[in-house]
């Protein structure tokens, strides 16, 4: 095997996969990517109820855990990340949001004047092929398979939600991704033709056959290794033997926000009297690596239901799992060629708010520790979520050692402001359960429960059980402050020939779900690279 090629591509994550197409697609670039799992060649990635099995495995995922989060009563939160071809792509709820215009304005605000919502716009389309039709907000030629769910036409719980929604005051939206993104309705999903349709399937599966691309799985990179401030190549681990492999021109990583700051970490690139604790040689001192950490929390309105028209008949009916699993097998179709979790919405707790500041995801059952715990009755829930929490924690190495876990703590809810938004959006919840069209389904409510009547009660409900979205972001931030990691075109500060390249560079979270954002975020650093630049879209917007 070859040790040397023009760009190195640490992980093959959402962010991975769209660098390796992009970069692999031009033929006199060799590319090489590298990713710690195995393939997702599995029916537990392709069948979209099936994401448990994988976020629960840990021969396809880190299993992170969180430090004893001070917020929430000390526990330790579940940090789920993929760990194959395709990363969180692969595990995912498949839910397709880009975000709000206005954080992509707050970005140019930052000084990162390309990072507008006209100037990211032209990415999301070019990623892109909608289900919709190609128009000025939407594209039509790209090679992810994007589909406006259709779960509230199969399952009427769906449609009395958004019904319920309507009669509470709330618009539907047409078209989250598109003019409008406030209101309930039915989001986009990566899942086409009843499979998930991840970035390993719609950028890498072009490229794997291609002789000057090399796709290395149970590949893992310990290091960055550099000369003179410059990245020349990576240390990677393979079947318990190092080698080396060399960059001819850059060095990209996309390992994901809890692990690009981690082999930064380890490579010398971070804060430098951290590093020296571990003996590590300092190669840049760059105190912001690893800070910064941002990620949704979520509390749970809980219900039970009336009508039997949820999951728990597929979760605890072996029958109802055999008839289901041949339709699935056989063409596809049924149930299982849903993640559910395909509908919600995005809504203002007040009208101090520019736009939306708290998602809505509906969920059909009820979620009790990540999905290992079976519920013992029909139920569904909401999970809301602010937008842009203001709390802030960190990702910090606790050795030298590649192989050892690092310190993740995400200081949920250490600004009140993050607390008082999940008080009001239980509030609305309440309201839209309240309503007409749910009235036949709507049980005793489970959680927070009828005998939470207090603000000091409601915030120990929080604490005891609001857990993540599973969207950590902003680890490596792109800025020019003194906690900022990466240029605007994506370049380590102080080095050269290394960029960052995933979800861990945004300068805050976006509204909504991360996919489609780091996507985004690979498309245009493609071009940043390749010298090239998609002209702006010029788009109004609602807010």
């Amino acid at each position: 095997m070859k040790n040397n090629f023009d760009y190195l591509i640490i992980g093959a994550g959402s962010a991975g996969c769209v660098l390796a197409n992009r970069l692999g697609k031009i033929s006199n670039n060799t590319v090489c990517v590298f990713e710690t799992g195995p393939n997702n060649n599995t029916w537990k990635v392709d069948m979209p109820s099936a994401l448990l099995y994988t976020m629960h495995d840990s021969k396809y995922n880190w299993k992170y855990y969180s430090e004893p989060e001070p917020y929430l009563n000390n526990r330790r939160i579940f940090c789920p990340r993929g760990k194959m071809l395709g990363g969180c792509s692969s595990h995912n709820g498949m839910v397709y949001v880009r975000g709000h215009p206005e954080d992509f304005n707050r970005w140019a605000s930052y000084g990162l004047k390309d990072w507008g919502y006209s100037n990211v716009l032209p990415y999301f389309k070019k990623i892109e092929t909608w289900s919709g039709g190609e128009n000025l907000y939407r594209g039509g030629k790209g090679p992810l398979r994007v589909n406006r769910s259709k779960i509230n036409k199969k399952f009427p719980l769906f449609q009395a939600v958004i019904d319920s929604a309507k009669e509470a005051g709330f618009d539907e939206f047409e078209d989250s991704n598109g003019y409008k993104q406030e209101g309930f309705g039915t989001f986009d999903v990566t899942i086409h033709k009843g499979k998930r349709f991840g970035a390993a399937k719609a950028y890498l599966d072009e490229v794997r056959n291609y002789s000057n691309v090399e796709i290395l799985t149970n590949f893992n990179v310990s290091k960055i290794i550099f000369k003179n401030k410059t990245a020349i190549g990576v240390e990677v681990i393979h079947k318990n033997k190092t080698q080396i492999f060399y960059a001819n021109k850059e060095v990209l990583l996309s390992a994901g926000s809890i692990n690009s700051p981690k082999i930064l970490q380890l490579s010398g690139v971070g804060n430098a009297d951290h590093l020296k604790n571990f003996g590590i040689d300092i190669v840049h001192n760059l105190p912001g690596v690893g800070e910064n950490l941002q990620d949704h929390l979520e509390v749970y309105i809980q219900h039970k239901s009336k009508l039997k028209e949820t999951l728990y008949g597929l979760s605890t009916n072996y029958l109802t799992q055999a008839i289901e699993g041949i339709k699935w097998f056989t063409s596809n179709g049924g149930m299982l060629s849903f993640s559910h979790l395909e509908m919600g919405g995005f809504l203002k707790t007040s009208k101090d708010y520019k736009h939306p500041n708290i998602q809505f995801h509906f969920f059909p059952s009820l979620v009790i520790n990540h999905g290992l715990v079976n519920p013992s009755f029909d139920g569904f829930q909401f999970h809301a979520s602010p937008n842009r929490p203001k709390s802030r924690g960190s990702v910090k190495i606790k050795s030298n050692n590649i192989n050892d876990d690092p310190k993740i703590l995400f200081n949920y809810l250490q600004n009140e402001e993050d607390l008082q938004q999940m008080r009001d959006s239980v509030s609305i919840a309440n309201k839209i359960f309240a309503q007409k069209s749910l009235k036949r389904y709507l049980g005793e409510q489970i959680r927070p429960g009828k005998n939470c009547t207090t603000n000091s009660q409601l915030d120990e409900i929080i604490r005891e059980t609001a857990d993540t979205a599973y969207h950590p972001s902003c680890t490596n931030k792109m800025a020019n402050d003194k906690l900022s990691v990466v240029d605007e075109e994506t370049r380590v500060h102080g080095l050269r020939n290394i960029r960052v390249i995933d979800s861990s560079i945004m300068p805050d979270i976006v509204s909504g779900n991360l996919n489609a954002a780091t996507m985004m975020i690979a498309e245009k650093a493609s071009d940043l690279i390749l010298r090239k630049k998609e002209e702006p879209i010029e788009a109004s917007y609602y807010s």
